[in-house]
């Protein structure tokens, strides 16, 4: 596939995606991120499927910028979704009733 294509799609779902995000109510936003920790899972399986397919079509080391990417896709979607989790839970915990001191 064309790189100028690709560049292209990425960079419309650059800005699609933050005037999307931009204009969501605060009173949203958390439900919202548990949503994209789901499907920051599910980019943590396609790059690791599509790593994997590059490890099994390797053709004398035509395919090392792609292992490379994979291995680099793999990090840093791992990265999103255990923050993405975090951060929700932490969003969660401020809305949860506080214990009285002698209370457990």
């Amino acid at each position: 596939m064309n790189p100028i294509i690709l560049i292209v799609v990425l960079i419309a779902a650059t800005l699609i995606g933050y005037k999307l995000i931009s204009n969501v109510p605060s009173l949203l936003h958390t439900p919202l991120m548990s949503g994209m920790n789901a499907l920051s899972g599910v980019t943590v399986i396609g790059a690791i499927a599509a790593t994997g397919l590059s490890f099994h079509f390797d053709n004398g080391g035509n395919f090392l910028l792609g292992q490379i990417f994979g291995g680099m896709a793999i990090i840093l979607a791992t990265i999103n979704v255990v923050g993405g989790f975090g951060v929700t839970n932490r969003m969660l915990r401020m809305f949860s009733k506080k214990k009285k001191g002698g209370e457990q």
